[in-house]
């Protein structure tokens, strides 16, 4: 295969031919196939001499006023005519992404934020519109998210990473905000909770880099504090299972604050510190923007992320 391969003269294919040998074909004239492509008698002539020895052939002969196909033309014909069909339908114009009989995987990138909160809702909605498609949620964090487009062949990236190369796209998708956490009966503290209170409470933190510190504490220092990080841990699940009937106090994001898994009716209030909101942007690969199954998921995706997002502040506004 591979010395037959080598033995085309690749540099004589040009998807013209085909499209004149198409037009040939149904015309059975130089002249009206000319005419047929708007190009010249003598450019049509051409192309038929550039075919004939492409595929050494005559392909068609001159008989009065008509070109006859010879029988490798008509062979060839319904060959190249699904060529052409293909190239129109398939590359130049394809067809609209139908998610109803997609069979091939979605792959989902998600900090441990966002797989907490959308994880379900994503997995719902696409599950729903693709019933044949896989779902892959992959975790990425602020360090690794690029290499993971390419390494785990991700579609798209839900987190609130910044500052992003030139070869990625992004959406805002929303603007969080924190709020203090703690079990009220075991911490003692009651709402809001003050600076002083807030200094001397063991804290837990979440910390994906595994360091006790945050930007907070930078800011206490500069204003002569300093507050109790008593437990550090990657993952807020861990987190959030330590709070209830413990004394400690975790920052966490507001919506995190509200995922449903959790039934222990913990006390949550605005920080006694200034702590900068964060946005969470929707990232994808630029080169494959246009494409319409990105286009699809990026859409699916964005309406998936919003509409959870209003049920958790709904619910919020609501208690």
């Amino acid at each position: 295969m591979e010395s037959k391969s080598k033995d085309i003269n690749w540099r004589g294919v040009d998807l013209n031919l085909l499209v004149a040998f198409s037009a040939l074909m149904e015309t059975r004239s130089v002249t009206k196939a000319a005419a047929k492509l708007s190009i010249g008698q003598s450019a049509m002539s051409h192309n038929l001499s550039r075919l004939r020895l492409l595929l050494n052939d005559p392909l068609f002969e001159r008989q009065g006023h008509q070109m006859i196909a010879t029988q490798r033309a008509i062979e060839l014909s319904s060959t190249i005519e699904n060529i052409l069909n293909l190239v129109m339908t398939q590359v130049l114009r394809p067809d609209d992404f139908d998610s109803q009989h997609y069979q091939g995987t979605f792959r989902i990138g998600l900090t441990d934020y966002a797989e907490l909160l959308f994880a379900p809702a994503l997995f719902d909605a696409i599950s729903r519109l693709a019933p044949k498609c896989q779902l892959s949620f992959c975790n990425v964090d602020r360090h690794n998210y690029i290499n993971s487009f390419n390494d785990k062949n991700l579609d798209v990236v839900i987190g609130s990473m910044t500052d992003l190369p030139k070869e990625l796209e992004s959406q805002y998708l929303y603007t969080e905000d924190h709020v203090c956490l703690f079990d009220q009966s075991a911490t003692g503290l009651t709402v809001p909770v003050s600076l002083a209170r807030y200094i001397i409470t063991p804290q837990a933190l979440v910390s994906p880099d595994g360091k006790l510190a945050s930007p907070i504490d930078n800011q206490l220092q500069e204003q002569g504090f300093k507050r109790h990080i008593a437990l550090g841990s990657s993952n807020f699940l861990t987190i959030r299972h330590l709070l209830k009937d413990r004394n400690l106090l975790c920052v966490v994001s507001r919506l995190m604050a509200k995922i449903d898994i959790f039934n222990d009716n913990l006390t949550q209030c605005k920080p006694p510190v200034d702590i900068p909101d964060f946005h969470i942007n929707m990232l994808w690969l630029r080169r494959n923007s246009t494409h319409q199954r990105m286009e699809w998921l990026c859409q699916i995706v964005s309406e998936t992320v919003s509409e959870r997002v209003a049920s958790l502040r709904e619910k919020s506004e609501a208690r």
